[in-house]
């Protein structure tokens, strides 16, 4: 079994990368004169997954003209959140309405990607279907963090997340998604941390450690770091 379909979230406003972001949604900003949006769609093509849904709210015309522009050799779809921006959960849930596929891999626009997370993700996408489970997240540890303000949201043990004062792990911004974890919810302004810490309380929160740097444009002052950076 392998994934079929990528979510890749990009309706947010992006409010700590102002004012940069005032005229320009933060998925269409670049480093490495590559807009954070065209390495997530890269990423995806390496992993071979063909059809992607992206979520829009924001400054949405631009996303879609972009995409248009680029004719990306893939089957891509942009679903608006509609007349209100619908946070992750209900952004992610809305996504998967529009598809017949059961399992998704959601990836946030704004960790900048690379060829490197190739092999962690199809790792991780191995043990999530060979364990037969509804949920895993790419974890870092924060000390591979480039923001290294960024303070660590998870602890894991044999690959089940927990939750401590002392968390050590960064979520990267990737996960694997059974729909199933939605039945419970409508599509509407929640972010996905509730379906979190609902398995996170059962001991059925899945997590998988990527050894990769961790690059994620945080606010302005990162993202002037990172284009200094490279």
């Amino acid at each position: 079994m392998k994934i079929n379909t990528a979510l890749i979230l990009c309706a947010g406003y992006g409010k700590r990368l102002n004012p940069l972001t005032f005229t320009e949604p933060k998925p269409l900003l670049k480093v490495n004169e590559t807009t954070l949006l065209e390495n997530c769609i890269n990423l995806i093509k390496f992993l071979g997954i063909k059809k992607i849904l992206i979520n829009t709210f924001y400054l949405k015309e631009k996303i879609e003209d972009f995409i248009n522009l680029k004719k990306f050799n893939l089957d891509i779809k942009i679903i608006s959140d509609g007349d209100t921006i619908l946070n992750t959960g209900g952004g992610i849930l809305n996504m998967m309405n529009s598809s017949d596929e059961s399992d998704f891999l959601t990836l946030n626009s704004d960790t900048i990607w690379n060829k490197s997370y190739v092999e962690s993700i199809q790792s991780m996408e191995k043990f999530y279907f060979s364990n037969q489970i509804k949920n895993i997240l790419l974890l870092v540890n924060k000390n591979l963090s480039f923001d290294k303000k960024l303070k660590g949201d998870f602890n894991l043990l044999e690959n089940v997340i927990k939750k401590d004062s002392q968390n050590t792990l960064i979520y990267t911004g990737c996960q694997i998604i059974n729909k199933d974890l939605f039945s419970s919810h409508s599509v509407s302004d929640f972010s996905i941390s509730e379906i979190w810490n609902r398995l996170i309380s059962k001991n059925k929160l899945y997590g998988y450690e990527s050894l990769e740097s961790f690059y994620h444009l945080t606010n302005l002052e990162i993202y002037k770091e990172l284009l200094k950076n490279n």
